[in-house]
């Protein structure tokens, strides 16, 4: 009775997606390809990761990820592979993807449902909805709860704390930053940081070395690709009477815990805290 009962509130649900266009399945999805590395992980975190069926490069976790049939990268989609896929259910990343090959994905006739977390509690909303689309709600809520639970102990334990002044810093050739509604900027808010380019409306902004200098940031992160410290982060050092690199406060987070949107983002807000903590204890 209960496997009824549940198979008939699963059936035909129909679900606003984040860039508010309604989508209806007439069952939980078996076929899905993620259009990006951390929709990949969240299906994952869901419960889901057994039904993607494929995914983009650089979707590698976990490491089960690893063995899913590309189809392209996430800004630049091969669309015969997904068609070839037989997917019931694409979901794509609305600020990463190439969005008008995911609209000709839809008038294929493929169910598309876009995403685009801007801020850190939009994770666990999107760990419960993938859970729901796929209809592995058992295990993705619990794993939502989580989340939210070790989010709110963040808030709590940085948001009394003095204001930093901070430059994230994602590359060197072209300058790039995050701007106001990125989800890095929503990680330094909450560790009592302020992003000294915050106020910028693109994701991830093109700024100048010029401008960089003339906002004097008390400290700088940076990421880069990889898991391994740019060397371009210590070339701060030549600008000397910058408030950063007079209290020798570069710092360095491995891109994949904090360039992700998922839940091992919170090891990087972690790591981002403490950064900042040890830039307030060199303040003279």
């Amino acid at each position: 009775m209960f496997s009824l009962c549940s198979a008939s509130v699963l059936a035909d649900q129909r679900f606003t997606d984040d860039s508010g266009r309604s989508l209806r399945l007439a069952r939980p999805a078996e076929r899905i390809v993620a259009l990006a590395p951390h929709i990949t992980e969240v299906l994952y975190s869901a419960g889901a990761g057994e039904k993607i069926v494929g995914t983009v490069d650089y979707s590698d976790y976990p490491p089960a990820a690893r063995q899913i049939p590309r189809v392209g990268g996430y800004s630049r989609i091969d669309l015969e592979a997904v068609l070839a896929l037989q997917p019931d259910l694409v979901i794509a990343w609305e600020s990463g993807n190439n969005m008008a090959q995911v609209e000709k994905l839809r008038k294929l006739g493929i169910a598309v449902y876009i995403s685009q977390p801007n801020n850190l509690s939009d994770v666990a909303r999107q760990i419960e909805r993938y859970g729901q689309l796929a209809g592995s709600e058992a295990i993705a809520r619990p794993v939502a709860q989580d989340f939210r639970q070790r989010l709110a102990a963040l808030q709590a334990a940085y948001q009394d704390k003095p204001k930093v002044r901070t430059f994230y810093q994602i590359w060197k050739t072209p300058l790039m930053t995050v701007g106001k509604t990125q989800i890095i900027s929503d990680a330094i808010r909450l560790c009592g940081g302020e992003n000294i380019f915050g106020s910028l409306p693109a994701m991830a902004p093109r700024v100048s070395l010029e401008a960089v200098v003339a906002a004097n940031p008390e400290a700088i992160i940076a990421t880069g690709k990889g898991g391994i410290r740019p060397q371009w982060l210590d070339d701060w050092s030549k600008w000397s009477a910058m408030t950063a690199v007079v209290r020798d406060n570069l710092f360095y987070i491995d891109p994949d815990i904090m360039q992700r949107h998922t839940a091992r983002i919170l090891d990087g807000t972690q790591r981002l805290c403490e950064h900042l903590d040890t830039a307030r204890r060199r303040r003279p």
